[in-house]
């Protein structure tokens, strides 16, 4: 389902900030993916709101785990209040879920191999978002299985790069 022209912004930013207050402690639920065309190659990231805004972006080299990370990150970003971030990437849902970041920063940004953190720029702003808030969850969901918002995600980031362009709604 198509949610809006790509020349066409029906939202402020700030009106999501907005919306996020409305809610009362409410999370809203915010499906975020990632695409790439090749790896490395092209990619976009999207973000969307069940029957609310989305935003989506174009990279022109980048991998498929950046684009996955940018969504989270672009998505935090947007909004607020409380959130539920549901994504099919392992690398982003078990990062929070596991407390990957807490080991990451001891090591001074290192994996367990002592090697430097791939995406470490994105990881920092990202994992930094998330340690100044106390409302943000993340939940995995298994990719092109059917789940409409997580297909519509992926259709917008597929989307944003297939046109090389930013896209809201």
């Amino acid at each position: 389902m198509w949610l809006g022209s790509p020349f066409v912004t029906l939202f402020e930013p700030d009106d999501l900030k907005d919306a996020d207050s409305a809610l009362a402690g409410e999370p809203t639920t915010i499906y975020t993916d990632g695409a790439c065309s090749g790896n490395p190659g092209p990619g976009g990231w999207a973000w969307v709101v069940p029957d609310g805004p989305f935003a989506a972006g174009f990279e022109p080299d980048t991998t498929n785990q950046r684009m996955e990370v940018t969504a989270a990150l672009k998505a935090l970003q947007a909004f607020e209040g409380p959130v539920l971030i549901v994504s099919d990437s392992t690398y982003v849902v078990y990062c929070f879920r596991d407390h990957w970041w807490r080991n990451w920063i001891r090591r001074g940004w290192k994996n367990k191999n002592r090697q430097p953190i791939a995406n470490r720029d994105l990881w920092e702003v990202l994992v930094d978002l998330y340690r100044g808030r106390d409302n943000v969850e993340f939940q995995w969901v298994k990719g092109h299985s059917g789940d409409r918002w997580n297909d519509e995600a992926d259709r917008l980031a597929v989307e944003a790069l297939a046109l090389r362009c930013d896209l809201t709604g």
